[in-house]
């Protein structure tokens, strides 16, 4: 099981499981969570993205038997439509996982993953353990 950072718990964000064999993060919606009346705030999306992206490369990691600190380096979100009063999911996919950098590619939705909320790039430093 991987564990998440103590933002994504403030979130109440969990891994509600895999989704095309990365971690499923899942974030209820909630006041806290709110931006305009009835509508997620970009920086939860933002977060959310976030959070799928490093639980991806702790999966990545885990499944190779390694172990490496990480830290992002870029993140370029882009927002497709706005997250409403639902509970949302996002994932990360792993684009390249080198010795140095990690690329991923992250995605967020709510009933349909075919639809996206929100995209994100990220580029993490890696510093193997």
């Amino acid at each position: 099981m991987i564990e998440l950072p103590p933002y994504a718990k403030g979130l109440d964000m969990t891994v509600a499981g895999l989704h095309d064999g990365a971690p499923l993060i899942a974030m209820p919606f909630a006041e806290k969570v709110q931006g305009r009346p009835g509508f997620l705030h970009g920086g939860a999306i933002s977060g959310l993205l976030e959070m799928a992206a490093i639980a991806a490369i702790i999966h990545a990691l885990k499944e190779r038997g390694e172990d490496a600190s990480f830290k992002q380096v870029n993140v370029t979100v882009d927002f497709m439509r706005g997250g409403t009063m639902r509970e949302s999911f996002a994932t990360g996919i792993i684009t390249r996982l080198g010795r140095n950098m990690a690329n991923v590619e992250a995605r967020a939705w709510q009933e349909d993953p075919e639809k996206p909320m929100a995209f994100a790039h990220l580029h993490y430093l890696l510093r193997r353990t």
